[in-house]
């Protein structure tokens, strides 16, 4: 069974002179069970149009506590309410202050869905394998 669990909720993007208000959709799908994704909408990208950006639930776990990431996404907690999400893309560098309860909210009902440990990893690793592999 295909199941999506999204939360929309807003969250600030940090420029040099300011903050601004954007919304992002929390989501995660039974079918890929290890991943989370931002989703932004078009009025929230450089280009206009929908971004996602998918990374581990484990490393949104991390994040919370401590500062994690050692890819294009890096996550820390900032002060007792407030956690950042930093992206580094082709177009440059996005970070993101989320408040912390609303992260901890969206892990705990992905937790509902599949619990922590209880992630069926093989069609997904598959799916990755075979695209890697596909092009060797």
């Amino acid at each position: 069974m295909h199941l999506t669990l999204e939360q929309p909720t807003g969250a600030r993007l940090i420029t040099r002179h300011q903050e601004v208000a954007v919304p992002v959709t929390l989501r995660y799908r039974r079918d890929d069970p290890l991943a989370v994704q931002l989703v932004f909408p078009g009025c929230a990208t450089l280009d206009g149009e929908k971004a996602a950006w998918t990374f581990s639930r484990a490393l949104l776990e991390d994040g919370l506590v401590a500062p994690s990431g050692p890819g294009a996404v890096h996550i820390w907690p900032c002060g007792p309410s407030h956690t950042i999400v930093e992206l580094h893309g082709a177009e440059g560098v996005a970070m993101i202050r989320f408040d912390s309860a609303t992260l901890h909210r969206f892990l705990r009902r992905s937790y509902a869905v599949t619990e922590p440990g209880g992630e069926v990893a093989g069609p997904a690793l598959d799916q990755g394998l075979v695209a890697l592999l596909d092009g060797a």
